[in-house]
């Protein structure tokens, strides 16, 4: 797969985790005080296989040397923070496809 491409599934995968991460927000409520228990199960599966997906791309971005490891790293550190990626996509993402890395 040429660069452009994984990166542009990088970013798509990137927005989804980052969508799924904070659709907990809604599924953690409604689990703790309404005791509905599959919202929360099912966002759960979703955003893990997500993460899963965005390490691996990730990854396969740093061996390509498409970023260093600063940038790689910080990459993954936004991940596990919420609305991160989306703040990833616009500071880093979008520059990258600009200049067609």
């Amino acid at each position: 797969m040429e660069n452009t491409k994984l990166l542009h599934y990088f970013r798509i995968i990137a927005l989804l985790e980052g969508c799924s991460y904070v659709s907990f927000g809604i599924t953690i409520p409604l689990r703790e005080f309404f005791d509905m228990l599959t919202p929360n199960k099912i966002v759960g599966w979703i955003h893990g296989v997500l993460f899963i997906v965005y390490c691996l791309l990730l990854l396969q971005l740093f061996l390509r040397k498409q970023w260093d490891f600063k940038v790689s790293l910080l990459l993954f550190i936004v991940s596990l923070i919420p609305f991160g990626t989306f703040w990833a996509d616009k500071r880093y993402l979008r520059q990258t496809k600009k200049n067609d890395l």
